[in-house]
């Protein structure tokens, strides 16, 4: 069945969100009454310990650090997966990357992108008189029938993979040609300066938020930033005193507070969900042009959780609590099922999720979540499950020298190389204590559990 044919079997509409519990006392106008507004803002390698809330006092993130105060910061969040593609692949469908056609990430050369019959969050949203918009780094295919209008949403300015992929890449791997920026299907610029990107999308995104005021809307917003190459503009160049990152987060802070202000404006801040969080954790070869992994163990393109342990704020005032922190653990992968549970936006399912709907942790009740499976490139490498975590023996990438100033240092993919090992997250978050030998029938049962995960990912990718 072509995902374009699909016609929606439940009432599609604004009388069809029935899943906010309400308190008695709130304000019941027509903004309230209506389908909750979806902003979701996702940063570009940004890792745990690069906002202030989470622990980093070198960093200034007054917006981000109000935005926790007023909703709640979660602890034990993961990426779907340690890099970008596949990771936002995880985030727009609730599924494994491997599953949706986008293992590894994808650049100008790939032929591949995020299947056609993949349903993302946008379509179930579109399906249910959403404007879906999506302002940023799309990254799931550069190919037309990849592109974010041929997935649910209904207008895009951003471009079609990392910033770096293009002709000024200190080592390319290969030539990448003029890095186009799109407005909808249409190419308008080659090249955009960096040093603008962040205020050019925040732009836009208030203009969205602005125009659709009037009905029910997702905002994505995937920023190009903190990747390298590192692009900040002239009013916060040097301004934090730590460094271009530090300048870059300051401003990537400061459009979260432009969008927070539009929100209020409109008089819609009370009936919208924001969440902001990280595709993935920081790429540690770039040094100080990198982030933070927060005293996690190693960074982007690891299964450990300085890989794909990340930020996450969640704030909807009157449902979300404020001012919480949450240790309990879910991924990206349930925030697909979790809103489309929440806003009633159902529609035929070809495609099982992988995630669940974790509105009860969102909103600060106990919540048993199912394992889940950390997986690099289709290889499962590991395992949550409660507190535990088990991995399981595999090389890993490391980084022999930090780079400087945007140029990378030396990383060596299959540097690093672990044994069997079993954690406890609760009391051990760097992943330094190995507990398999005092606990083996937890560790047998864990890693029987990935090896059964792992022909289901490889039926899957056949």
């Amino acid at each position: 069945m072509n995902r374009l044919t699909i016609t929606c079997l439940t009432v599609a509409g604004l009388s069809s969100c029935n899943n906010i519990q309400r308190t008695p006392s709130e304000n019941t106008s027509s903004a309230s009454d209506r389908c909750p507004n979806i902003v979701i803002l996702l940063t570009d390698d940004q890792g745990y310990g690069d906002v202030r809330c989470y622990g980093n006092p070198q960093v200034q993130t007054p917006n981000l650090d109000k935005l926790a105060s007023e909703g709640t910061r979660f602890t034990h969040f993961y990426a779907g997966a340690a890099a970008s593609t596949p990771s936002r692949a995880a985030l727009l469908t609730g599924r494994y990357a491997e599953r949706v056609g986008v293992p590894d990430v994808v650049d100008d050369l790939s032929e591949n992108g995020i299947k056609p019959t993949e349903i993302t969050l946008a379509d179930y949203l579109k399906q249910n008189n959403y404007a879906t918009g999506m302002i940023g780094k799309w990254h799931l295919g550069h190919q037309s029938q990849y592109m974010p209008l041929r997935h649910g949403f209904t207008e895009f300015f951003g471009i079609p993979y990392s910033n770096d992929m293009w002709p000024f890449h200190p080592q390319p791997d290969h030539a990448y040609p003029a890095l186009p920026l799109y407005d909808n299907d249409r190419v308008i610029e080659y090249n955009p300066p960096v040093n603008q990107m962040t205020t050019r999308l925040t732009e836009h995104a208030v203009d969205f938020i602005n125009r659709h005021k009037e009905k029910p809307f997702f905002l994505y917003l995937p920023y190009t930033q903190p990747h390298v190459p590192l692009g900040v503009s002239e009013k916060f160049r040097n301004k934090s005193g730590k460094g271009l990152y530090a300048d870059v987060l300051m401003e990537i802070d400061w459009s979260v507070g432009e969008i927070m202000k539009t929100l209020k404006a409109n008089g819609l801040d009370e009936n919208t969900l924001v969440l902001f969080t990280s595709d993935n954790g920081p790429w540690l070869s770039y040094g100080n042009h990198g982030g933070s992994n927060g005293g996690l163990r190693e960074g982007k393109g690891t299964t450990f959780d300085g890989g794909q342990r990340v930020p996450l704020i969640a704030r909807m005032p009157g449902r979300i609590p404020a001012g919480k922190v949450s240790d309990q653990y879910f991924s990206a992968l349930d925030i697909t099922p979790t809103l489309v549970e929440l806003t009633s936006s159902q529609m035929p399912r070809m495609n099982a999720f992988d995630g669940e709907n974790v509105w009860n942790i969102l909103t600060g009740k106990k919540q048993e979540h199912k394992p889940f499976y950390f997986v690099y490139n289709g290889k499962v490498e590991a395992l949550r499950d409660g507190k535990w975590k088990c991995v399981i023996p595999h090389t890993y990438r490391i980084v022999e020298t930090p780079g400087k100033d945007g140029l990378p240092g030396k990383q060596i993919s299959d540097g690093g190389n672990t044994e069997l090992a079993l954690f406890n997250l609760e009391t051990d978050s760097s992943e330094t204590c190995n507990l398999a030998a005092q606990y083996p029938d937890i560790t047998e049962k864990m890693y029987n559990m990935i090896k059964n995960f792992q022909k289901e990912i490889d039926e899957a990718t056949k």
